[in-house]
């Protein structure tokens, strides 16, 4: 699997799109980041950031480590890396829907703003 297969997987949920930014591809719903490309120098190549909840993540983590993994730039954020190569295109679509539903959600912005600190 590769980028461009999880690409096509994602364009075929509803409402994603792919947008084109100043740090490559990425895949968007209701103009919230769903997947990219995992470009920071920690994340092995041919990894996905996925969006996703703290606590699927640590379950994800557990069930499947040869699959899924978070290093120490990714673990403060709501999402997991994803090892292309190694995970099958069901688990990828099914990932990709949960994390659909998870951006969309009405309760992770209010928990995201509350870690991002005080404004001005």
């Amino acid at each position: 699997m590769d980028f461009e297969t999880a690409r096509e997987i994602a364009l075929a949920l509803p409402g994603v799109v792919a947008s084109l930014g100043a740090r490559g591809m990425s895949l968007k719903v209701r103009g919230k980041m769903l997947a990219c490309r995992a470009i920071h120098p920690s994340a092995e190549e041919g990894s996905l950031m996925v969006r996703i909840d703290a606590a699927r993540r640590t379950k994800l983590l557990a069930a499947d480590p040869e699959v899924y993994y978070v290093t120490s730039h990714y673990a403060p954020y709501d999402s997991v890396l994803v090892r292309l190569s190694r995970v099958s295109r069901s688990a990828l679509a099914a990932l990709l829907e949960e994390a659909m539903r998870f951006v969309t959600s009405d309760a992770r912005p209010a928990a995201r703003a509350s870690r991002k600190g005080p404004r001005d």
